[in-house]
């Protein structure tokens, strides 16, 4: 991205809505898939509970520390508000495809013929939230929050990893280009850039989130 941020650090920001593009594009080559039935390739994934997981939290996080904050900065500014109740609205539309993907999937009778839809529908709807918010929310974020509320929402979002950062580390970071992933990994406290070359990047791989990976991945 070549956008100029003055107040606010928006690497992470930045890190997560492209992992959460990589797992869209692999969510649909495996509903595309005419070798196996997707529901059993979904269901048993790993990788669709991490996805909806790490969806859930980034979500999640916004809606309590975010909007709230800048609803109360941007009092009587309504093109601004009418802003943040978009963002708003497209959590709203987005969150609940994954509980319809899982009905699908359990549904051994038409669940199959409801998947694709629903799973093209994730793929458009959070694809464009995540374009909406960089093209206008991030700007808006960098001009309207603190420093301080900023780590707020940071520290909301990594608290609800505490228990899941050896997994949600490396799958951020999965198929990163070497030198943006090298410049990310300089960046981080020794403990954890050790624990991640070390340990960590090795045990995700060896779990294979989405099954066969010739089959999986990304171009």
């Amino acid at each position: 991205m070549s956008q100029e941020f003055k107040n606010l650090d928006m690497t992470m920001m930045f890190t997560i809505h492209d992992a959460l593009r990589r797992e869209l594009e692999r969510i649909a080559r495996i509903t595309a898939r005419v070798d196996e039935d997707p529901r059993h390739v979904l269901s048993t994934a790993v990788g669709w509970e991490m996805f909806k997981k790490n969806l859930t939290i980034h979500h999640t996080s916004e809606d309590l520390t975010l909007w709230p904050v800048m609803q109360q900065a941007l009092a009587g500014r309504p093109d601004d508000l009418a802003l943040l109740d978009a963002m708003e609205a497209e959590h709203a539309v987005i969150d609940p495809l994954l509980a319809d993907i899982d009905a699908a999937l359990a549904d051994r009778d038409s669940g199959l013929e409801r998947l694709t839809g629903l799973t093209d529908a994730l793929y458009t709807k959070l694809r464009h939230h995540l374009a909406h918010e960089e093209s206008e929310a991030l700007n808006l974020m960098d001009s309207t929050l603190t420093k301080e509320q900023w780590g707020a929402f940071g520290k909301e979002q990594s608290g609800r990893h505490v228990d899941d950062t050896s997994t949600y580390l490396p799958w951020l970071l999965d198929d990163m280009p070497a030198a943006k992933l090298a410049a990310f990994i300089g960046n981080m406290p020794e403990p954890l850039r050790s624990a991640y070359e070390n340990e960590w990047r090795a045990a995700y791989e060896a779990l294979d989130i989405w099954g066969a990976k010739t089959n999986t991945a990304t171009h």
